[in-house]
């Protein structure tokens, strides 16, 4: 098959167009990116029980903690009354009858240490009856793996309620997986503790698991969308992710339960999951989400809350007219003061306090998210008066629109017509966020789903994935065949670019065992991680997108009836084509690329190519690697693609172009 390539450039792309999502289900903040080791380190967790519309929650302090050693005589309760901190005020109050009693820590699935590596503990600590030492160890089959000592009389006095904060370093002298954390008493007494907590000491800046953040900088994203997804808006109002919480000190961030922890709850399960302390700690917040995005090199995009709790729980919203709805709109202009505004603001001057003097550059937000109209929901009337309000504060933030929760619906041709309704009105929205979980079929018969769409209002394709198929804990979800969807679909999108200015796949992170949502393009336990195949096709495509698609002479349907799918862009700093191929068949097929007259001359050709031994092909912790891409280096512009197949052919020294 030939593939035409001519020199007319089509549709400018959108720099950093291909990036991330981030939402805090699958354990994908605390358990996940989020360096803690602990869990429940506060002793506030909350139990959730019934289903997503009918529930109720609980205080359950002491989850994730019990006596050490298993069956000793230490007794432990948690307690409030003089806490530590406000935002917190339980903590676990210790007894002990022999010398090395103490409390141990669930921790997720226990404690993983690397050989040699240094391990940062820090707790508060109030002596009730105590004058001895703190004996910390992490230990697996009665063998002690890391261990430190801390007289009680070596703590730092704080002033509040006489708690005192204490540091230790642990060193691990073996790798070890499934440790138990302890923290004993040296002889018999009673002491009160709070904010215990674990940190491995290669953790990117003390709060980003290495391992995980390295996977996402890898992948070159434009831009992160955060915090949601549901968690913007709650189960209910006051269950919503609040960007002024995330701003304390880490300890005195208000422990708030997650909306995700009441998924797949069922009468058969007795309205209660293995999800139901699935809790958030805030340690992931909003400083240290600016922090990432800068870090790892992706543009900002926060979203706001509107007043809505999520509309498929529930019709709780704030009124219009009222005070409450006004906090709302405030928290918006106030978290672009945060993100922007200089020292001599108020939360610039927060900001600053907390490390990062220089703003951070934000550029978008999203109004909304997953929002849409009814007869008692007001969205459109509501996105009106935020797009007053940001511009009139700040004109040169982009808005990101919502067109609801799916591409099919009313929902989402009312808020269509209710953009274009606006689209004369200069900057009223900037693109409009589209959400698709379909089956791979969908995305291979919808790769010219943008190719008729209006070119006024952009399009933020802000959560798609395929779903060969779907439920808790499927990591085979993640099929090549999925990933290869994708693919195609991409090449419609980036064929689309003069409407498509924002792309990005959904969930981001799972951790296994801990999962309410599958697939997902990172997994990841206590010890490891990987990519799924649809992580490298995210990755492929957002280091491969050049700055303008060219011409490829209608050949897209046709090719797409041998079961190819493609797309062709220019990068003119690199002065390379770049072709993107899928082979969606079983059968390898063989591709030339017909280049126009000298081009050909001085020309290099690199292939990089995705593929696996079958449509069910995934990746795993034992096979990480069973679906990843390979380069191979081409000495001309044809190749031969194997069955069931992604490549990026990189067509070097393409002199001639760059004058065009």
């Amino acid at each position: 098959m030939k593939i035409k390539i001519g020199t007319e450039r089509k549709a400018r792309i959108q720099e950093g167009m291909m990036g991330l999502f981030f939402e805090d289900i699958n354990y994908a903040a605390d358990g996940g990116l989020y360096a803690e080791m602990l869990e429940n380190r506060s002793f506030e967790f909350l139990k959730a029980t019934g289903d997503y519309k009918d529930y109720q929650t609980e205080y359950d302090g002491g989850y994730g903690w019990s006596a050490y050693p298993e069956g000793a005589g230490a007794r432990l309760r948690c307690v409030s009354g003089s806490p530590h901190t406000e935002e917190n005020p339980h903590y676990m109050r210790l007894q002990t009858e022999k010398p090395g009693e103490g409390i141990r820590n669930k921790a997720y699935d226990g404690i993983f240490l690397k050989e040699g590596m240094e391990y940062k503990l820090t707790f508060w600590a109030r002596p009730v009856k105590f004058q001895g030492d703190f004996d910390i160890f992490i230990e697996k089959d009665g063998t002690r793996w890391a261990r430190a000592k801390i007289s009680a009389g070596d703590g730092q006095q704080e002033t509040y309620n006489h708690f005192r904060r204490y540091e230790a370093v642990l060193q691990a002298k073996g790798t070890v997986e499934n440790g138990v954390f302890a923290l004993c008493l040296s002889e018999p007494g009673t002491v009160e503790f709070d904010f215990v907590s674990l940190f491995p000491a290669d953790a990117v800046c003390g709060i980003f698991r290495r391992d995980l953040f390295e996977l996402l900088k890898d992948m070159g994203p434009g831009f992160l969308r955060f915090p949601g997804g549901c968690i913007v808006e709650g189960n209910t109002l006051a269950n919503r992710y609040r960007f002024k919480d995330s701003l304390k000190p880490q300890w005195a961030r208000r422990n708030n339960w997650n909306r995700w922890a009441v998924h797949g709850n069922s009468e058969q399960n007795g309205y209660e999951g293995i999800y139901s302390h699935y809790n958030q700690t805030l340690g992931l917040g909003y400083y240290e989400y600016f922090l990432l995005c800068e870090l790892i090199g992706a543009k900002p995009l926060p979203v706001l809350n509107v007043g809505f709790a999520c509309q498929y729980q529930t019709d709780e919203m704030v009124a219009r007219n009222s005070p409450e709805f006004q906090e709302f709109l405030q928290d918006a202009l106030d978290l672009i003061e945060f993100a922007n505004g200089d020292e001599s603001t108020h939360w610039g001057a927060v900001r600053a306090q907390m490390g990062h003097k220089e703003p951070f550059g934000l550029t978008m937000v999203g109004v909304g998210n997953e929002q849409w109209q009814t007869e008692k929901a007001d969205f459109f009337e509501r996105y009106e008066i935020f797009e007053k309000a940001i511009h009139a504060y700040a004109p040169e933030i982009k808005l990101i629109g919502s067109a609801g929760p799916d591409i099919t619906s009313e929902r989402y041709t009312k808020a269509w017509e209710f953009y274009h309704a606006h689209e004369e009105q200069e900057d009223f929205v900037y693109a409009v966020d589209e959400h698709y979980y379909v089956k791979p079929e969908w995305l291979y018969d919808h790769t010219d789903f943008y190719d008729n769409y209006p070119r006024k209002v952009k399009v933020f394709s802000g959560e798609y994935a395929a779903h060969p198929a779907s439920g808790f804990n499927k990591p085979e979800a993640n099929t090549l065949e999925g990933a290869l969807a994708e693919a195609a679909f991409l090449t419609g999108v980036e064929r689309n670019a003069d409407v498509v200015v924002l792309a990005s796949y959904a969930p981001l992170f799972a951790r296994l065992g801990y999962t309410q949502w599958s697939p997902d393009m990172i997994w990841f336990d206590a010890s490891n991680c990987y990519g799924s195949p649809s992580y490298y096709v995210q990755k492929m495509y957002a280091r491969n997108m050049g700055d303008v698609t060219l011409d490829t002479c209608g050949g897209e349907k046709a090719a797409a009836a041998e079961g190819i799918y493609y797309s062709v862009s220019f990068s003119k700093a690199e002065k390379t084509v770049i072709v993107k191929i899928i082979n969606s068949r079983e059968t390898e097929q063989s591709i030339s690329l017909e280049l126009p007259v000298g081009w050909k001359d001085g020309m290099k050709v690199q292939a990089e190519i995705l593929t696996g031994a079958g449509k069910d092909a995934h990746n795993s912790i034992e096979a990480p690697e069973n679906v990843a891409p390979y380069v191979k280096e081409l000495d001309r512009a044809d190749i031969v693609l194997p069955p069931l197949s992604f490549a990026v052919l990189r067509v070097e020294n393409v002199a001639a172009l760059c004058s065009c």
